[in-house]
C-alpha cells in the first residue's frame, strides 16, 4: 500500500469515525438514559415501556422501507438520509428542552427521535460499503469500535453530570454532538464517478431486480433471513443481560457502582476486536467468525447464569469482545458479501431489525419472568433462546466458507 493510499484511507476513516462517534454519543444520551429522562418527566414504568415498545415497533417497520428507497439509487442517498435524520433528532431535542413540561408532547417526540435514531443506524453502516466501492477506503472496524468507546465515555461523564445539571444535560449533549456529526456528514461527500458498478446497479434497478418486498427478499436470500432469525434469538439474551443487569448483580453483592464498571468493561472491550476485524477476516472465514460470535453469546449468558460473585459477572462481560464485538462488524461484512448492491441497505436494515426485535421480545418476556420466577429463571430462558439461535445460525452459515472481499 502506497503512502498516498494510506493517507487517503486515514482521511476517510477519520471523518467516518467522527460520524460514528457522534452518533453513538447521541445514542447514549437518548437510548442509554431513556428511563432516567422519562421518569423525571413524570412517566410511570408502564408508560415508559409503552413508549419504547411503540418506538421499536415503528423502527422495525420503517427501517426496511427507508432502506428500500435508498436502494433504488434515487436522490435519497445514505448520506442525505443520515443528514435528514440527524437534523430531525436535533430539532426534536430542542423541542424537548423547550416543551419538556408537556407530557403528551414528550411521549410523542421522544418516541419519534428514538425511532429515527434506530432507523438510520444501518444507513451509517451501509454508507461505509458504498464509499468503499467508490474507492474511499475506510477502516470500518476501527471506526465502529471507537463509536462503542465514545458511548462508554459519554455514559461515564453523563452519569456524573446528571446529579449537577439534571436531565436537561441529556438533550444538550445530543444537540451538541449531533451538530458536529451533521457538519461531518455535510462534508463527507463521495467522489464523483468513483463507483465502477453504478451502471450495472442502475441496469438491475431498471429491470426490476430490487427486492423491496420482504417475500421476494426472503426467496432471494433465504439463508440470510435464517441468519436474521437466529440473530433475533441472540439479541433476546443479549438485551436481557443488559436491561436487567442491576437486578442480576444485586443478589450476589453488586450495586450501582458495580453496574457502571460492568457496562464500561463490556463497551471498552469492543474496540480491540472491532479494530482488528479486518485482519482477522484475512485468516478466518467470515461464516466461522459469526458462528463463533453466536457461541460466545451463549457462553456469556451461561456464565452470567452461574455467577455467584462480581468476578464471574465481569468474566461474562469480558465475553462481549467475542460476541457482540464480532457480530456487529461481521454481520455488516456478511451483508456486503452475500447481497447484490441494490439490496445491501435493506440487508443492513434487516440485521438491525433483528437486534431491535430481540430487544422488544426480551423486554416483554423477561420482565415478566423476572417478576414471577426471579433472575435465575430469566437467565435460564435466555440461555435456551441463545442456544436455539446458535443452532439456527449454524444451519444458515454451514454451506461454505465465506472469504471477505472487503477486508
Amino acid at each position: 500500500m502506497t503512502d498516498t493510499v494510506k493517507k487517503d484511507r486515514g482521511f476517510w476513516t477519520l471523518r467516518y469515525t467522527i460520524i460514528n462517534m457522534t452518533y453513538y454519543m447521541a445514542y447514549c444520551g437518548i437510548h442509554g438514559y431513556t428511563a432516567v429522562f422519562l421518569l423525571d418527566k413524570g412517566f410511570s414504568n408502564t408508560l415508559i415501556g409503552i413508549d419504547l415498545a411503540l418506538a421499536n415497533i415503528l423502527s422495525v417497520i420503517f427501517q426496511p422501507i427507508v432502506a428500500g428507497i435508498i436502494d433504488k439509487q434515487g436522490k435519497l442517498t445514505n448520506r442525505i438520509t443520515a443528514m435528514i435524520s440527524t437534523a430531525l433528532i436535533i430539532l426534536g431535542c430542542i423541542f424537548l428542552l423547550i416543551r419538556g413540561d408537556n407530557k403528551a408532547a414528550v411521549f410523542i417526540v421522544f418516541a419519534l427521535i428514538y425511532m429515527i435514531q434506530m432507523v438510520y443506524q444501518p444507513v451509517i453502516t451501509a454508507m461505509n460499503f458504498e464509499y468503499s466501492m467508490a474507492g474511499c477506503k475506510i477502516y470500518f472496524g476501527l471506526a465502529r469500535g471507537l463509536g462503542s468507546v465514545s458511548f462508554a465515555v459519554a455514559s461515564f461523564f453523563v452519569g456524573r453530570a446528571l446529579g449537577t445539571y439534571g436531565v436537561k444535560i441529556l438533550m444538550i449533549l445530543v444537540i451538541f454532538v449531533l451538530s458536529i456529526g451533521l457538519v461531518a456528514l455535510y462534508f463527507f461527500k463521495k467522489p464523483e464517478g468513483g463507483n465502477i458498478e453504478d451502471e450495472n446497479v442502475k441496469e438491475s434497478i431498471d429491470q426490476g431486480m430490487v427486492h423491496n418486498n420482504i417475500i421476494d427478499f426472503t426467496r432471494t436470500y433465504p439463508k440470510f433471513m435464517l441468519f436474521v432469525l437466529g440473530s433475533v434469538f441472540f439479541f433476546f439474551s443479549h438485551n436481557a443481560l443488559n436491561d436487567y443487569l442491576l437486578q442480576i448483580i444485586t443478589p450476589i453483592g453488586g450495586d450501582e457502582a458495580s453496574l457502571g464498571r460492568a457496562i464500561f468493561l463490556a463497551a471498552i472491550l469492543e474496540l480491540p476486536t472491532m479494530a482488528l476485524i479486518n485482519k482477522v477476516m484475512e485468516k478466518i472465514p467470515l461464516n466461522r467468525l459469526l458462528i463463533f460470535s453466536g457461541i460466545s453469546f451463549t457462553i456469556k449468558t451461561l456464565i452470567m447464569m452461574l455467577a455467584f460473585n462480581m468476578g464471574m459477572v465481569y468474566l461474562s462481560q469480558f465475553m462481549q469482545m467475542f460476541a457482540y464485538a464480532v457480530f456487529i462488524p461481521g454481520s455488516a461484512y456478511y451483508v456486503n458479501m452475500v447481497m447484490d448492491k441494490y439490496d445491501q441497505v435493506k440487508g443492513q436494515a434487516y440485521v438491525n431489525c433483528s437486534i431491535t426485535l430481540g430487544g422488544v421480545f426480551s423486554s416483554l418476556i423477561c420482565g415478566r419472568i423476572l417478576d414471577v420466577a426471579g433472575t435465575k429463571a430469566m437467565l435460564a430462558v435466555s440461555l435456551i433462546v441463545s442456544a436455539a439461535g446458535l443452532l439456527i445460525v449454524l444451519i444458515a452459515l454451514s454451506d461454505k466458507d465465506l472469504k471477505s472481499k472487503t477486508a
